[in-house]
């Protein structure tokens, strides 16, 4: 390995480390009428990145972003895909560059992503756990 790749992934470590101590926990969300119960990390993370577009029982899945900038995007991405803004900024880029993806469509806060998710069971989307309430289920735990 060389130095510098192994400054980057030291650089990335402390990145994560730190990130878990910045923020609270955030969840993943569906409608309480979806018939999705659960979604593992990597499922998230290929919804989110534009690689899957269906739930793992085939339903079609359409994802809801935080605002650029906000601290609940960086930390579910950072803690999801291990991916920083410029990493995911760079890679829906070259996805929308090349025709292959359109990033998902961005609601101001978590309240708003709540209630777009519990009127559609095709959304997902994420908001700090305190925000959680019976209209939508949480289907992952970020930490």
């Amino acid at each position: 390995m060389t130095t510098f790749a192994a400054r980057l992934l030291g650089a990335a470590a402390l990145v994560l480390t730190c990130s878990a101590a910045l923020g609270g926990d955030l969840v993943v969300i569906v409608s309480a009428r979806s018939s999705v119960e659960a979604l593992r990390a990597d499922q998230a993370a290929a919804i989110f990145l534009g690689q899957s577009a269906r739930f793992p029982g085939g339903a079609v899945a359409t994802a809801l972003d935080q605002p650029i900038g906000s601290n609940e995007r960086d930390q579910f991405y950072l803690r999801v895909t291990g991916k920083t803004p410029a990493l995911l900024k760079a890679h829906w880029s070259k996805l929308v560059f090349t025709g292959r993806g359109q990033p998902p469509r961005e609601l101001a806060d978590s309240a708003a992503v709540r209630r777009a998710v519990a009127e559609d069971p095709g959304l997902v989307g994420y908001i700090e756990r305190e925000a959680l309430d019976p209209s939508v289920r949480q289907v992952l735990l970020v930490r």
